[in-house]
């Protein structure tokens, strides 16, 4: 059986205490996941009730809501499931399982926490803001996963005097800091007019990357590993050229 969620925390925590005693279960969020031919059930959101296995679920790990937040945040297309089996089993052992590794739920579950975990600290550093028109300052990305709200409390604290926009292109929405308060809403597109002087940085900045590069030696694959290339999209110095290209 195929128990389909609204995709929030509450919303899974109901359809973990539906598909507990499944041995097949299958939970998910999204119905183009359901394999063929598989029996669906639709589990409301019963608050009370899920809050009851939020609290039940602390007592035995005080880490849950923490463990939850990151893995329903996680791009990877079974990341519920692998929320399932993982509290589940978090459930049936009544105490902390995530140094148990031999057990593949677990770790496969421990090992998309960290993915999360890994992106939000890259992002701490490659994150490109632009200076508007209007002084603000905009930063267009595209994570793995769903992090945009969480990067706002680390460049709240470096960027304290500017208001920023924090773009997710991918998921259209906008982690927004306006001077005083930070709030998350959808934006699909945003037609950005950057400042005069922004513009001259980048062209400046253009100027340094290609002065510095040896094309003679070139170190395409170091490259990569400090930073891969499906961040190269949103920096000035790699725009206009091929991914392949330094």
């Amino acid at each position: 059986m195929v128990y389909c969620f609204d995709g929030t925390k509450y919303g899974f925590l109901s359809a973990l205490l539906t598909a507990f005693p499944d041995p097949a279960a299958i939970v998910t969020s999204g119905r183009e996941q359901i394999p063929l031919g598989m029996a669906t059930i639709d589990v409301p959101t019963d608050l009370p009730r899920a809050k009851r296995a939020e609290e039940r679920l602390l007592s035995f790990d005080r880490d849950f809501d923490f463990d939850l937040d990151r893995l329903l945040r996680c791009g990877m297309d079974d990341k519920e499931q692998v929320a399932f089996r993982y509290f589940r089993f978090l459930a049936q052992e009544k105490r902390p399982v995530a140094k148990r590794l031999a057990n593949p739920d677990v770790f496969t579950a421990v090992e998309y926490i960290k993915k999360v975990g890994y992106e939000i600290h890259r992002f701490h550093g490659f994150i490109r803001f632009m200076e508007t028109e209007s002084g603000a300052l905009y930063a267009p990305f595209s994570p793995d996963n769903d992090i945009c709200d969480l990067l706002l409390p680390h460049f709240r604290a470096r960027l304290p005097q500017f208001p920023f926009v924090l773009h997710d292109v991918k998921r259209q929405k906008a982690a927004v800091y306006d001077g005083k308060n930070t709030f998350v809403a959808p934006l699909a597109q945003a037609d950005i007019l950057l400042s005069a002087d922004e513009n001259g940085w980048q062209n400046l900045w253009k100027k340094y990357y290609g002065a510095v590069n040896i094309p003679c030696r070139e170190r395409l694959k170091q490259m990569r590993g400090y930073l891969p290339v499906r961040y190269w999209q949103f920096l000035p110095e790699r725009q206009n050229l091929p991914p392949d290209m330094p």
